[in-house]
């Protein structure tokens, strides 16, 4: 697996938009708080251009992005905002220039498609973490953890239990993130590889039996079987029918993994929350489920 580096004072971090539009107002308080630590920042052309609900064409979107692959003095390329998007400019990426120089690529949700490529096709280690658009409402802890994670600090969190954990220590590579995304990917080019590794999800705003439509088909594909252990972030704003699917999307989770031995996490600070804390994919964790709940990673 290979390791970009990390940064140091300096240092050049890149903001660009491969899914839906944002406007520079909206990211002033990250290009701030990036600044504060002796980082400079290049803002992509796609920072306040508009195609309908997208952060410019699809051209337009694939071009800032590899431009900023491409330059080799951009250190990390932070992604402005999810949304949709990626998926439509993923194939048409070369990650060759990419790969001379590697660098970290950061953000959440609808840059999964990015995360899996790399870290599970192409073995590059990507940052799952906060975007600039969320940055006024994260808390200090997810800001911090992006700060240490970009400057090489080891990581160690601190959780509270949740009544459907199934206790144990998780030892192995992360990989996942969005569960909408991770879904959409089955039977693509995209391998999603969960053997023996720590697999992480969280989703936001989807009906409760898509939840369980989505788990269905990664259970039927084969990637809840083997896993070292399933780490659960948020699962915020779901939404119900007329008639009550009857589960929350947490139970509904449980009970596709209920079979299997393996530890499971839920109430991992990370997703559609404020406190959307920063870890390495790609890369091995430790995670201790027990009355209280520790996460470590190096």
């Amino acid at each position: 697996m290979i390791r970009p580096p990390f940064l140091k004072a300096g240092d050049t971090v890149g903001i660009t938009c491969p899914a839906r539009k944002i406007s520079l107002e909206d990211i002033q308080v990250a290009i701030d708080r990036l600044k504060s630590w002796d980082l400079n920042v290049v803002i992509g052309d796609t920072i306040g251009k508009a195609d309908h609900q997208y952060a410019g064409s699809d051209v337009e979107r694939r071009n800032d992005l590899q431009k900023m692959l491409n330059n080799p003095s951009i250190n990390a390329i932070l992604f402005g905002r999810g949304g949709y998007g990626t998926v439509r400019i993923l194939d048409d990426l070369d990650f060759r220039p990419f790969l001379d120089k590697p660098k970290w690529l950061l953000g959440f949700s609808d840059i999964t498609y990015l995360h899996t490529l790399l870290n599970c096709n192409i073995g590059v280690e990507t940052i799952h973490s906060t975007m600039p658009i969320s940055f006024p409402t994260n808390t200090k802890e997810s800001i911090d953890s992006l700060h240490d994670i970009l400057f090489g600090k080891p990581l160690e969190y601190r959780f509270s239990a949740h009544s459907l954990n199934r206790n144990g220590e998780m030892n192995g590579e992360i990989v996942g993130g969005n569960l909408s995304i991770l879904y959409s990917i089955l039977g693509t080019k995209s391998i999603l590889n969960t053997h023996q590794k720590i697999l992480l999800i969280e989703d936001l705003d989807e009906y409760l039996y898509h939840i369980d439509r989505m788990m269905m088909a990664m259970k039927r594909a084969g990637k809840l079987k083997h896993l070292a252990g399933l780490l659960v972030g948020g699962m915020s704003d779901m939404n119900d029918n007329t008639i009550p699917f009857g589960k929350t999307a947490e139970e509904i989770i449980y009970e596709h993994i209920a079979e299997y031995d393996y530890p499971v996490c839920f109430n991992f600070p990370c997703g559609h929350i404020p406190d959307n804390r920063a870890v390495i994919l790609g890369r091995n964790a430790k995670v201790e489920v027990g009355d209280t709940c520790r996460f470590s990673q190096h």
